[in-house]
């Protein structure tokens, strides 16, 4: 091993997550919209968990709190899918430009994230349906600075909303 190396092992190293590390050009609103569905239908799957009666036997019980812990653990996981996301076209793709051209974006971005805190802290069925509106609308003003016609279509999904695409 020659000296270099041997100095250069000698240096902690920290791994660094980012989208790109150079200006890639790929940026898409979709993989948010999916996670803001994700996190709607988790919620609407944790607020129809229920007993068959007030004291359930044991067996239902640990049924229970494992579904509910499943349940959560997604939608704590696509909340965060869905800000990280957001955050990245915030913070790689949107410039200053885009701003100006659409000044409700950046407050568009900052209640995603907070309803994105919110969704995740509480069961909560009305802030996950913002959550997917607003994560939507960034979509169509992500679209709309590209130069295409954004168009909603739907989902497909349970939640049986709809998802921002071009044409």
């Amino acid at each position: 091993m020659n000296a270099m190396s041997y100095i250069l092992n000698l240096i902690p190293l920290k791994t660094a997550y980012a989208h790109c590390d150079i200006p890639c050009g790929v940026y898409d609103p979709t993989p948010a919209q999916i996670a803001a569905h994700t996190v709607l239908r988790m919620t609407q799957m944790l607020e129809e968990v229920s007993a068959s009666s007030k004291e359930p036997p044991f067996d239902e019980r640990k049924r229970i709190i494992s579904q509910i812990a499943r349940l959560t653990k997604v939608k704590e996981e696509h909340g965060r899918l869905a800000e990280e996301e957001l955050g990245t076209l915030d913070n790689d793709y949107f410039k200053p430009e885009h701003h100006k051209e659409f000044p409700e974006l950046k407050e568009l971005i900052s209640n995603a994230v907070k309803l994105s805190i919110k969704t995740r802290q509480e069961i909560d069925t009305e802030a996950a349906q913002k959550l997917l509106e607003t994560t939507q609308k960034i979509a169509e003003i992500f679209y709309k600075t590209k130069d295409f016609e954004p168009v909603r279509i739907p989902s497909g999904y349970p939640t049986e909303g709809e998802i921002v695409s071009h044409k």
